[in-house]
């Protein structure tokens, strides 16, 4: 698979290297000469010739050096990685054959083999640091994998061939239009490119209908596209502008890149100007200036673009330059700075409508190759807090020209990761819906058997409100609604499971915050409720021969103030009991007083004194007999025995409480 070190050289039309010399043969200068130049596709084969003229060993090994290096800055790691190999085996005298393994294996997402290179380049040369670099970004780079963002990622199938497809940009307002670059077989002119070794680049057009489905591609009209290298474009806020880089070609001949602009109108496009872009050079300075890769800031006022002339942190840089009412650059273009670029390349910028900056580099930091970068607007025309997106946006393989749909989190983006149609293909991202569903059980608290036809009722901030009946076995779900969910995103919702001659229960759950997909699993334990069966409260205590509440013994009534509010209908006995020591009408007197005042209580609390009957039972229904506790071993025992009988318990009465008129479900 061709890496896009060598597609970044022609069709974003970056990179170009410099190579050692060497005592050599006039095959091996050539090749070195083609090299330099960026032909990489001649100076494989011009190496191949000479490794075979060369006589000396030490000079063979470095032409199979220099084979590995051609492969290297094409992006070609695969291939990168058996040249080095072959390097060594031919005692290539460098130990950075094993950096750049790694770096090859790193590119193919073999991290625990890079990691082993990297520390076997590490043991060769211990005063490196980019052999921890290395090691550093490979655990990272495993780490992102093994935990990725929410981004989903599929190739446009109909967008791409086998050939490379690249930097996909939305050309209508609607974007369902876009513009992209490709070398497939349709592109103008039939020579080969010396870089690629295939057919130049053009732009070509592609329409979305409504099923999502884009149209067979069209290349762009003869003013756009020439028999040299188009791509990388990009279009205003109106789309009655494009921006694209073309890079002239001439035959033996390396050239610089440049932005055009052309007038759309309609589908046509007018003939394109050259943007002034490079500054003034020395006569004696032969650099060649290059400038791609453009991108407008969401007000069209400003031009972002990528070049690799003086004054730059090192590699490509992305630079900025304001732009007139004709959408011409006026004064001179500012390097964004050392937050932003860095020593290796930073190319396809991207300016999100939130102000968002995104860009690619091969800075060793990312996950292998090319990564798509994300940096936060920190004022007008400035950023930082560069971050990497992460996987699976970013990959072992290179990764770039992102670009956003609106304001939506969904977009295109170039990728020439495994599971696409050939080169470089241009893949969708989205961050699918999270999925949220209730289900559960609802059973009997005192025999745990299930309840068939419990109903169970939820109710959500978003006014959301929909219920369903247990089935025979008490289950409940809460999945699929036609073709919605139940359950939605940041949404909260109360649910309440209820049944005749049960007491209600009241739960709550969230998506608020949560960023996966979740099942919420109840169990709803309902309480029965008869006439003949007595609840017993937490423990409500009182001081000895009294009967006013402690305030413990308050906290403990809450229980059944919540009780009483969530079953607003119900008519309960408040019942008192006392341990068996002392007289019987003492100890009645002093239960029916305890009653009361935990029945005063909750009428101070609003319910409904209507609801309430306190009853004191003295010693009549004792839990544990005095022969029971006599039998005890220990004095602790017994207390704790003769405790549990000193307990207050309600019971429901009726189902048939109405409340007033405006009085809600808390009484007075």
């Amino acid at each position: 698979m061709i890496q896009p070190k060598k597609l970044l050289t022609c069709a974003a039309f970056m990179l170009f290297c410099t190579i050692g010399a060497f005592a050599q043969g006039k095959q091996t200068e050539e090749a070195d000469a083609a090299f330099k130049k960026g032909f990489f596709f001649d100076a494989i084969e011009l190496y191949k010739k000479a490794y075979t003229t060369e006589k000396k060993a030490s000079d063979k090994a470095k032409v199979i050096f220099k084979i590995g290096e051609v492969y290297r800055a094409m992006g070609d790691a695969e291939n990168a990685q058996v040249w080095f190999e072959k390097a060594n085996k031919a005692q290539y005298p460098d130990p950075i054959t094993y950096f750049y393994i790694g770096q090859a294996l790193k590119d193919q997402g073999k991290y625990a083999e890079a990691i082993a290179a990297f520390n076997k380049y590490k043991e060769k040369n211990p005063g490196d640091a980019r052999a921890d670099a290395g090691l550093a970004a490979c655990q990272q780079a495993q780490g992102w994998v093994d935990a990725p963002t929410r981004y989903k990622v599929d190739p446009e199938v109909l967008l791409n061939s086998p050939q490379n497809d690249f930097s996909a940009a939305y050309s209508d307002k609607r974007n369902s239009d876009v513009v992209f670059a490709s070398s497939r077989p349709a592109s103008t002119g039939t020579e080969t490119d010396k870089i690629l070794g295939e057919s130049f680049t053009d732009l070509f057009s592609s329409s979305r209908d409504k099923l999502g489905k884009w149209s067979e591609p069209v290349r762009l009209q003869p003013v756009i596209n020439t028999p040299a290298h188009e791509g990388s474009a990009t279009f205003n806020s109106k789309r009655n502008m494009m921006y694209f880089t073309r890079c002239p070609h001439e035959k033996k001949k390396a050239f610089g890149c440049d932005i055009w602009v052309s007038k759309k109108v309609g589908n046509n496009y007018s003939e394109p100007v050259m943007l002034p872009l490079s500054p003034q050079q020395d006569k004696n300075d032969t650099t060649t200036i290059t400038n791609g890769h453009p991108a407008l800031s969401p007000d069209d006022q400003t031009l972002l673009f990528s070049s690799n002339r003086k004054g730059g942190q090192g590699g490509k840089d992305l630079w900025k330059v304001g732009l007139d009412k004709n959408g011409m650059p006026v004064g001179q273009a500012v390097n964004l700075g050392k937050d932003i670029n860095g020593p290796k390349d930073e190319m396809f910028p991207f300016w999100r409508k939130n102000g968002d900056l995104y860009f690619t580099s091969d800075r060793p930091s990312g996950m292998g190759g090319m990564d798509i970068y994300r940096a936060e607007k920190t004022g007008e025309g400035t950023w930082g807090h560069v971050e990497n997106v992460k996987y699976p946006l970013n990959s072992a393989y290179d990764d770039l020209s992102i670009a956003f749909d609106d304001d939506n989190d969904r977009g295109l983006f170039t990728s020439n990761r495994p599971g696409g149609k050939g080169e470089m293909d241009i893949w969708r991202f989205y961050v699918p819906d999270l999925v949220f569903a209730l289900q559960g059980v609802v059973k009997n608290k005192v025999t745990g058997e299930p309840i068939p036809d419990a109903k169970v009722e939820v109710v959500g901030t978003d006014g959301a409100n929909f219920n369903a009946l247990t089935d025979a076995s008490g289950g409940f779900n809460f999945t699929e609604n036609g073709k919605d969910r139940y359950i939605k995103e940041n949404t909260s919702y109360t649910i309440r499971a209820s049944k005749d001659q049960y007491l209600v229960v009241n739960d709550q759950i969230t998506t608020v915050g949560l960023t996966e997909s979740t099942t919420f699993v109840k169990e709803y334990l309902l309480q029965p409720a008869a006439k003949d069966i007595a609840i017993e409260l937490p423990e409500v205590q009182f001081e000895l021969d009294k009967a006013s509440l402690t305030p413990q013994g308050k906290d403990s009534l809450e229980v059944l103030y919540t009780t009483l509010v969530e079953n607003p209908t119900i008519i309960i006995e408040l019942s008192a009991h006392t341990d068996s020591r002392g007289a019987d009408a003492y100890n009645m007197n002093l239960s029916q007083n305890r009653a009361q005042s935990c029945v005063n209580y909750l009428i101070g609390k609003g319910i409904d004194p209507a609801r309430m009957v306190a009853k004191g039972y003295g010693k009549t229904r004792l839990r544990i007999t005095d022969a029971e506790i006599a039998k005890m071993a220990t004095k602790e025992e017994k207390e704790a025995a003769h405790q549990k009988n000193r307990r207050v318990e309600f019971r429901v009465l009726s189902f048939d409480y109405v409340p007033k008129a405006g009085q809600g479900t808390q009484g007075n």
